[in-house]
């Protein structure tokens, strides 16, 4: 993540109202607006082939996925995020009040970047487990290929898997669909 807007606090009415104004995306943190980095081709043609691999597998499972630019509200945590892919079941549940911001995901998955793989492991792992609907979590590591896959067994309990051959095939149990690894890292270039 970039730098922080000036120590000011705001809130999320405030928050809302300069994230729909602005030409950037801003993550907003229990009254911190934190700008998001910009991505690189690599990690958007990870992100993409994530959605276009699990748009038609869901199309009948009674599942809605977004890509990039759809807002989350973590409420126990007073944070909005934009994950790069984020799946929720039907009907999406919205944050009060509002028509463009989401509540219940059950699948979140992050494209890891050099200045964001340690908060997406951790802090922002801890924060998505802090929503009941949230049951599985994929970082795609976009320097070479690394997958890490935790899916939540029980309360408070997560299992970890991970893989580095591009020709093994990951079961994403929310929804009992399957994806090949080398599927996700279709056309690019690690040098």
């Amino acid at each position: 993540m970039v730098t922080q807007l000036a120590q000011k606090t705001y809130t999320v009415d405030e928050y809302l109202e300069l994230e729909i104004a602005s030409d950037i995306r801003n993550e907003y943190r229990n009254g911190e607006i934190i700008p998001m980095t910009g991505g690189t081709p690599n990690h958007n043609d990870i992100s993409g082939n994530l959605y276009l691999l699990l748009k038609p597998l869901l199309k009948v499972k009674g599942f809605r996925i977004f890509h990039v630019d759809q807002r989350l509200w973590i409420p126990d945590l007073k944070m909005h995020t934009y994950p790069d892919v984020m799946v929720a079941p039907k009907p999406l549940e919205m944050q009060d009040g509002r028509k463009d911001t989401i509540t219940n995901p059950c699948f979140i998955a992050e494209v890891l970047s050099k200045s964001t793989q340690n908060y997406d492991r951790s802090e922002k792992f801890a924060s998505y487990r802090t929503i009941n609907t949230f049951q599985e979590y994929l970082l795609v590591d976009q320097y070479r290929v690394h997958v890490e896959h935790h899916v939540k067994t029980a309360v408070n309990q997560w299992l970890f898997s991970e893989y580095d051959e591009p020709t093994v095939t990951i079961s994403l149990r929310f929804a009992d669909v399957q994806i090949q690894i080398a599927d996700l890292y279709d056309n690019i270039d690690f040098t």
